[in-house]
């Protein structure tokens, strides 16, 4: 009896990290200490020269309606990624976000269809996608124009 708690025990702890023989790397999924959402990696390619970023995927109904707020840092190559399915016109507001932020509205195909900069915290003006978008992709304040990301810059994720 033991025996077999030791052994479930030791899968319980094995499975959360593992994938099953379907074939994928077996590597735990990375995890956001302060979110607890996914990290992924993202890239924007801006005139052949690519950025990359380790961005929190926000799926969920309720972790996109948190995103980040309250938030009191988020680092120069991180960002937060709102999936939309079906692609959809989006807007965001500000509320209870202490840091600005650029929102980046990511059109159907994974290009920039259009850049909200430097979004003042605790502002509550709709800030909205220039028609039906894919993700938007919240990063630092000042960070798109500080790296030239510009309308019509691919995104892959």
């Amino acid at each position: 009896m033991k025996r077999s708690l030791i052994f479930a025990a030791a899968l319980a702890v094995c499975l959360p990290g593992c994938k099953g023989p379907a074939g994928s790397s077996g590597a735990a999924q990375v995890v956001h200490p302060e979110s607890g959402l996914a990290v992924i990696p993202l890239t924007i390619t801006h005139a052949g020269q690519q950025h990359r970023f380790k961005v929190e995927l926000a799926k969920s109904a309720k972790d996109q309606e948190s995103g980040l707020m309250f938030r009191t840092r988020l680092g120069a190559d991180e960002g937060m990624l709102f999936p939309m399915e079906p692609p959809l016109p989006a807007s965001f507001w500000m509320r209870n976000t202490v840091i600005p932020l650029d929102l980046l509205f990511i059109a159907p195909g994974g290009r920039i269809a259009n850049i909200a900069a430097n979004a003042k915290p605790y502002d509550e003006t709709r800030l909205s996608s220039a028609g039906p978008v894919e993700a938007v992709l919240e990063l630092p304040g000042g960070r798109a124009a500080a790296l030239g990301i510009v309308p019509g810059d691919a995104v892959t994720w």
